[in-house]
């Protein structure tokens, strides 16, 4: 097993996705057969009612974590929740589930948005930048969730 840092986590929820920001997290590759990796997020209490209600159904989530860095780009996972306890004023939450193996190719599609959107030149290589770092939701998975 080998376990990282986890920076961040969005979760879709009706075909949205959020943020739900860490306290701390860490995740851990379990290195199985089954590509089984388990999160463990220390996130503020008011998001106990999703967990606990994902918790009791028993839903898969569709989930993107960055790991390590924060230029990394996001991993899809598909996640079910194991556990929710009450730590204070936060709550631990533990997550576990297997990587996606589809890429999403966020820098090329971003680069593709750019190019379509007529920027140029440092113009171009400023928002590059600032979206790699800001990894705001792209025109076509925005279109796709409309459609």
């Amino acid at each position: 097993m080998k376990s990282f840092k986890l920076l961040s986590v969005d979760f879709e929820k009706d075909g949205d996705f959020f943020s739900c920001p860490l306290v701390d997290g860490i995740i851990i590759n379990e290195e199985n057969s089954r590509r089984s990796w388990i999160l463990e997020m220390f996130v503020n209490k008011e998001h106990k009612p999703v967990f606990d209600e994902w918790l009791e159904s028993e839903v898969v989530i569709n989930a993107k974590a960055v790991i390590s860095y924060p230029e990394n780009e996001p991993a899809g996972f598909r996640l079910a929740v194991y556990a929710v306890k009450e730590i204070g004023d936060h709550i631990s939450v533990l997550l576990k589930g297997p990587l996606k193996r589809v890429r999403s190719q966020y820098a090329e599609h971003l680069l593709e948005e750019l190019i379509a959107e007529g920027l140029q030149g440092d113009e171009m290589l400023d928002r590059f930048k600032s979206d790699m770092k800001n990894r705001p939701q792209l025109k076509r998975d925005r279109d796709k969730q409309n459609s």
